[in-house]
């Protein structure tokens, strides 16, 4: 079984998960992601945030894991930023640019919803990489 350092894991997933809480707050782009990605008030209020918060989490934990299991036990500090920048970048950025420009969504969505992947995956790459 690979060596996984679960402790770092799970710090890294909660920072992606307060990470996504303060990029789409009303601090930064919560208007702006909702106006371009279409969601009304009405969706924001009937949402059942819980279950929303509680997947968002699972789902930043997975990718923790599954990053950690890419970049293998303790990875030097380059490789952790570089990696996690790149994921982010090139592969989710790139992927949710190809269905966009498909789906005729807007610029300011994609570096919205991009910026926060490529921020996201390079903070997990670098706790990965400085934890202990």
């Amino acid at each position: 079984m690979p060596e996984v350092n679960y402790f770092a894991v799970v710090a890294a997933a909660l920072a992606s998960f307060l990470l996504g809480g303060l990029w789409y707050s009303p601090l930064l782009f919560a208007k702006a992601w909702q106006r371009e990605s279409g969601v009304t008030d009405e969706q924001m209020k009937n949402a059942n945030m819980a279950l929303i918060f509680g997947l968002a989490f699972v789902l930043s934990l997975i990718a923790a894991v599954v990053f950690a299991l890419f970049l293998g036990p303790r990875p030097p500090l380059a490789l952790g930023l570089g990696a996690g920048s790149a994921a982010g970048l090139c592969w989710v950025t790139s992927s949710f640019g190809i269905n966009y420009l498909f789906e005729r969504r807007s610029l300011k969505l994609f570096l919205i919803n991009g910026g926060y992947h490529t921020l996201q995956f390079t903070l997990i790459g670098l706790i990965l990489a400085l934890w202990p």
